[in-house]
């Protein structure tokens, strides 16, 4: 895995001190970026004020057992889907015990791609006590610049959610 780009890192920075400032607590939900969220956040000097947990929930299983996003819901809609995004989310926040989730479920590539599911489409969500936003994006790229676009997206969906 390559190193952050300092531009992420400056990005990460800027959002933990936005949800330092306002008192806010933070969890990811992280499946196609497979914890860069978290990484992004907690190579950050006192992230720990802000950052509770992540979780990593590569598997449908690790996604149920850990966020108890329902079998019907992975089944149904599949594990990339907004449902899936909007479940993550939720059940970061409430397992975290924080007051923002954010989630990501996605195809990096360069495999995995099925009808209408193709590489690079990702579902994000953010949970937070006013409720949750998802949004489904299509990057770009290769597989890093794919995961690399999925942080940013993060990052952006909680500094909004935190400026709302």
């Amino acid at each position: 895995m390559s190193m952050l780009p300092a531009e992420t890192l400056a990005e990460a920075a800027d959002l933990l001190r936005l949800l330092d400032g306002k008192g806010l607590t933070l969890a990811t939900a992280e499946s196609c970026t497979g914890g860069l969220i978290a990484g992004a956040l907690t190579a950050i000097a006192g992230s720990s004020s802000v950052v509770m947990c992540g979780f990593v929930t590569y598997s449908n299983e690790a996604k149920q057992r850990m966020l108890g996003v329902p079998y019907s819901v992975l089944e149904g809609y599949g594990a990339v889907s907004d449902s899936t995004a909007r479940r993550m989310a939720e059940g970061a926040r409430r397992e975290g015990q924080v007051d923002v989730a954010v989630s990501c479920t996605g195809i990096a590539g360069p495999g995995g791609a099925t009808p209408g599911k193709p590489v690079g489409l990702v579902h994000l969500a953010v949970a937070t006590a006013a409720g949750t936003h998802a949004v489904r994006c299509v990057f770009p790229g290769d597989r890093e610049a794919v995961r690399a676009a999925t942080v940013a997206e993060a990052f952006r969906l909680v500094r909004q959610a935190a400026s709302a």
